[in-house]
């Protein structure tokens, strides 16, 4: 019982690879339906 492991930067891992998969999926999203979500608003402009 002299050494105990430290597990804090596990779960400071955890969370940035947590954060690079949620940063992942939405970039993913965006490139995906940027052109749509580009068409709404420019179809918006043209008729205001």
């Amino acid at each position: 019982m002299l050494y105990l492991p430290s597990e804090q930067g596990q779960g400071i891992v955890e969370y940035a690879l947590l954060l690079a998969l949620v940063t992942l999926v939405v970039i993913v999203i965006l490139s995906l339906l940027g052109p749509a979500i580009g068409n709404v608003f420019s179809n918006l402009y043209a008729n205001v």
